[in-house]
């Protein structure tokens, strides 16, 4: 299953090709070049530009941007519409630093990047889902359904899951390949009977009717959100990633203790039950992010092999991939800042 899985995400790639891929590169290119250009008007110094997709586990860079963490600082968060189109712009020089799932990290490894964990942001507890349509009561019922998935590996590891779970082959289902964003449309047209899915769609298909067979609580540690930094030019933004992890801290504590005005501003970018998208989601603080990346070797580094090697049995890797380098726990602030 494993095998056929790896084949069929590699059909997607080139099957887009010519089209998405060429359309979303010229649109994280125009989004990142009036950045850069806006920025550069006011700074000599290089901009750190991190970009990232829509999902609670990110929001408190957004939240500490709203709360004006930010201002006058040497960062600028670039919003972008899928995963896919994140780990494009990273491959492509576009940006410096991104929120990605740790096993997309290890994937960019293998292609060749030289990534550095410098924040492990959130652990996927039930926040991504496997979502059905009524009537698709059980896992085995799934069978001969369309199911909308990302061409990504968080989507890869939780439909092979999902299906392994249910005694399931992926040919036994068919697979719709759909950006994140695209999920909910296609729901309400009719276009698929299930996704593999996180917030905020995860909401809006609840209120559509869905229901989850399968969360990521089933797959525990297997899914972390991580921020990554290119390991040849972090030096040169030592001070904004030092004040871009304490932004996201500060944040983090902003909404347990203004929960309302956190809610308020993260509704144009989550809707009005922001909060609520946070469940299913454990946040480190500051001092469980230096339990994880430190140490030798640090807990995170072991949580990345065990991984890489889950990933190559499922065939998700084509070869061994190190995480010996992948952790840098330097840029974390002290439990007193």
């Amino acid at each position: 299953m494993g095998a056929t899985l790896f084949n069929r995400h590699r059909f997607f790639k080139s099957k887009n090709r010519t089209t998405g891929k060429v359309l979303g590169l010229c649109f994280i290119a125009f989004i990142v070049s009036t950045l850069t250009l806006n920025g550069c008007t006011r700074q000599q110094e290089p901009l750190l530009r991190v970009a990232s997709n829509a999902w609670p586990g990110y929001e408190t860079l957004y939240l500490a941007r709203s709360l004006g963490y930010y201002d006058d600082q040497l960062i600028r968060l670039v919003e972008i519409p899928s995963n896919s189109q994140v780990l494009q712009a990273l491959r492509n020089g576009m940006i410096e630093a991104a929120c990605l799932t740790l096993d997309e990290a290890i994937t960019l490894i293998q292609d060749g990047m030289d990534l550095r964990v410098v924040l492990v942001m959130d652990v996927s507890h039930g926040g991504d889902v496997l979502m059905a349509s009524p009537g698709i009561d059980t896992l085995q019922s799934l069978r001969g359904k369309r199911v909308g998935v990302e061409n990504a590996a968080v989507g890869a590891i939780m439909l092979d899951a999902a299906l392994e779970a249910g005694k399931l082959q992926d040919k036994d289902i068919t697979i719709v390949p759909l950006t994140v964003d695209e999920h909910a449309a296609a729901y309400l047209a009719g276009k698929i009977d299930a996704a593999v899915t996180f917030e905020p769609v995860r909401s809006q298909l609840l209120q559509a009717g869905a229901h989850i067979l399968f969360d990521s609580s089933q797959i525990p540690g297997r899914i972390i959100d991580v921020l990554v930094v290119r390991a040849e030019i972090a030096p040169l933004h030592k001070k904004a990633l030092k004040n871009l992890l304490k932004g996201h801290f500060r944040a983090r504590d902003y909404l347990t203790t203004q929960p309302q005005d956190a809610e308020k501003r993260l509704a144009p970018r989550l809707g009005n039950n922001a909060l609520a998208q946070f469940t299913g989601l454990n946040m480190p603080d500051i001092q469980e992010n230096q339990t994880l990346l430190g140490g030798n070797p640090p807990p995170l580094q072991i949580t990345a092999g065990t991984l890489a090697e889950l990933m190559l049995q499922r065939k998700l890797l084509q070869g061994t991939v190190s995480v010996d380098r992948l952790v840098d726990p330097s840029f974390l602030p002290a439990e007193n800042e």
